[in-house]
């Protein structure tokens, strides 16, 4: 059986305009066997969807060097469900609020927020591959039956 490849939508969400890390995590994720579509900086979420819709992407990467992540990312699971998107995966990672706070606290709330992952900026990118492959491995497992349908009729 012939694994297949990942893809996901990467940008820098709102008026952020932090292009290095963005070129980064690419040049990272890439190697490792993930199809980025790159949508560059200051990307709405509209701009998320549309492109995690017309490429296929099982996931959405969200960055946010700025601090204001927390405001920019308000709804995004919302959005997604809206537009047909309820199962892709949403990891989100960077400089995500203005201030200091626990980080413990920043996942929490991002998680409550319905992203999947949440990283500090410092995250070893080689282990957001390997979870992101995970993640939709085991989603993959779970949405794919384990009898296939033409075997339901055949046993009934």
């Amino acid at each position: 059986m012939i694994a297949r490849k990942v893809k996901v939508v990467l940008g820098v969400i709102g008026a952020d305009c932090h292009a290095v890390g963005n070129k980064i995590i690419m040049s990272v994720l890439e190697p490792l066997g993930i199809d980025v579509v790159n949508l560059g900086v200051m990307v709405s979420q509209e701009e998320f969807v549309d492109a995690a819709i017309e490429t296929g992407a099982e996931a959405i990467l969200v960055s946010s060097i700025y601090g204001h992540g927390e405001i920019d990312c308000m709804g995004f699971r919302d959005h997604c469900v809206e537009r047909g998107l309820s199962d892709i995966l949403l990891y989100v990672g960077g400089n995500l609020v203005i201030g200091k706070r626990e980080f413990s606290k920043i996942e929490s709330h991002f998680k409550g927020m319905g992203f999947d992952r949440v990283f500090r900026p410092s995250v070893d990118l080689a282990e957001v591959a390997n979870l992101l492959k995970a993640d939709l491995s085991q989603k993959r497992s779970i949405q794919k039956p384990d009898v296939e349908p033409s075997e339901f009729r055949k046993a009934g």
